[in-house]
């Protein structure tokens, strides 16, 4: 709190010089490139115990910035999980670097509010003809996203998503086939999938019947179960009132998404859900070391998790510790009211983009996002070096891989998306879609392709409305996702004659706290853009 009352007395004191508002085509940038050399810093993720910014990618960018624009870049690393908490303390302590990117808006907001984020709508005007590149990535409507239709301000620029596919159920093959059970195609024959697993822990995993888990979850249940909520709300449901029910992005709080809760509640006390889930939270390694050794039956996540990460993918450890056979293939198995396997999908949106007040570099930081929004920037950030990060096939594709993570030029991320901070998903111009499937290398690209496949199969992208900031979300963000992973974990786990009770004094504490004030303010908003009447 101190921090914040700092950040706003010495913001105060900015606006009264006129230093917030002060705006002027940069004098120094003659013909394409700066006259002295400017310095702006990169805020950047890092994965685990690599170093990104001594790698051969932040050189790239580095050397590319220098040698075209006369700019040096310097990046700010930080954890890429407690990534909101992080930024709002640098933010607070007017340390922030000079380009920072989140996936909570909220937080942005919150310092927005305050004085601490530039207003970039005039900036992106007077410039935009210095970014071809972040136009022609980005889109108008990414760009404009957020654009406040009332007041005009744009705090963020929405990057893109270039692969919109979110979330797939994965299960055991080899194992149904040591059944002689089929792939499941309903929620009845996945549960009975479950059932068979637990009942013949002993023919499945020998001496090791007693690490059997039928079905894996994690502490953020609403993510790691959303093709099952989704299952349960009603196909008709409209945009409008996904918009006004979907600002938490679990999507826990649309109709039916307790029915789903009870479902997990009945098959967590039957013995069919890993009993210490809610044990373990983000960056802990427990449930995926359960997957890669072998001792799981199902689970939902990513819709290309098992294939991630090369040689030390699930598939590959899976592979190695238990046989070739054995292998995670995704399904559709939970149908919804009208029998569609609904998926909502992603938007184009993905990671929110914004400059600090502390920002003197305003137009040195626009071109940063422009060269990295370059598709020859995306395509050497993504494939790396030949020979060492991907070979060349025939027809051109790029086939990635693996890279032990201690050397240099090892990809933390998938795609090298915390160095491609505007674009996340693979995007290799022409090469793109022979690509796709061999970007995780040992795995067959067959069984990639049909994720894929399967993740999309009924998927609806909700309708985005330009609608003014919903201020009740700002600066709660953190706190209510918090709170609904901590009331979902405690129904989930709670013997099933307590389950209504423990779930619906959560939904209410939640909505006490500002939940509810934000649909609330939602509903008022969208009702006076479009005259929709949300009933509760």
């Amino acid at each position: 709190m101190k921090r914040i009352l700092a950040l706003v007395l010495a913001l105060a004191m900015l606006a009264t010089l006129g230093i917030t508002s002060a705006f002027a085509a940069d004098d120094g940038f003659v013909d394409g490139k700066f006259t002295e050399t400017r310095h702006i810093t990169v805020r950047l993720f890092q994965r685990g115990d690599n170093v990104p910014e001594t790698s051969p990618f932040a050189d790239y960018i580095r050397n590319g910035m220098l040698e075209k624009y006369n700019v040096e870049v310097e990046f700010a690393v930080g954890g890429r999980w407690t990534e909101p908490e992080d930024l709002g303390n640098l933010l607070a302590a007017q340390s922030a670097p000079d380009i920072c990117y989140t996936y909570s808006y909220s937080t942005i907001l919150n310092y927005a509010d305050m004085g601490g984020i530039i207003d970039l709508a005039p900036y992106i005007e007077e410039y935009k003809g210095l970014l071809p590149n972040l136009f022609s990535l980005l889109g108008e409507e990414n760009v404009y996203w957020d654009k406040d239709p009332e007041t005009g301000k744009l705090w963020a620029l929405e990057t893109r998503l270039v692969n919109n596919a979110r979330i797939n159920t994965f299960i055991r093959k080899d194992w149904l086939d040591k059944l002689g059970m089929a792939l499941p195609t309903t929620k009845a024959e996945f549960e009975a999938c479950l059932i068979a697993f637990r009942d013949n822990a002993e023919l499945l995993l020998g001496e090791d019947a007693n690490k059997m888990v039928p079905y894996s979850t994690s502490q953020d249940i609403g993510w790691r179960n959303n093709i099952l909520t989704v299952s349960f709300v009603p196909d008709d449901i409209t945009d409008e009132e996904l918009y006004i029910r979907g600002f938490d992005d679990r999507q826990q709080f649309l109709p039916g998404a307790k029915e789903a809760m009870r479902l997990l509640n009945k098959w967590y006390n039957e013995g069919l859900v890993w009993k210490d889930f809610a044990l373990y939270g983000s960056g802990d390694t427990t449930e995926d070391d359960n997957l890669k050794a072998g001792f799981v039956g199902a689970f939902q996540h990513n819709y290309d998790y098992p294939y991630r990460n090369g040689d030390d993918s699930i598939s590959a450890n899976l592979k190695r510790n238990v046989g070739e056979d054995a292998e995670f293939v995704a399904v559709d198995c939970f149908e919804n009211d009208a029998g569609v396997y609904r998926k909502y999908l992603g938007s184009t949106v993905d990671r929110k983009v914004c400059f600090p007040s502390t920002n003197d570099e305003i137009l040195a930081s626009l071109l940063y996002l422009d060269f990295i929004s370059s598709p020859d920037t995306i395509l050497a950030l993504q494939t790396g070096t030949e020979g060492i990060n991907h070979e060349r096939a025939e027809n051109g594709a790029y086939i990635m891989k693996a890279v032990d993570s201690a050397d240099p030029n090892y990809q933390a991320s998938l795609n090298n998306i915390d160095f491609t901070m505007t674009c996340n998903g693979q995007y290799l111009g022409e090469y793109t879609e022979v690509s796709f499937a061999y970007g995780y290398s040992p795995v067959d690209p067959a069984v990639v392709q049909n994720a894929y496949v399967v993740a999309m199969n009924g998927g609806r992208v909700p309708a985005h409305f330009i609608l003014p900031a919903i201020e009740a979300e700002v600066g709660i963000g953190t706190t209510l996702s918090d709170e609904r992973d901590s009331f979902l974990n405690k129904a989930v786990t709670a013997p099933v004659e307590e389950f209504d009770a423990v779930y619906d004094a959560g939904v209410e504490n939640y909505m006490a706290i500002g939940g509810q004030a934000i649909m609330d303010e939602r509903a008022e908003k969208i009702q006076a853009a479009t005259g929709y009447v949300f009933e509760k």
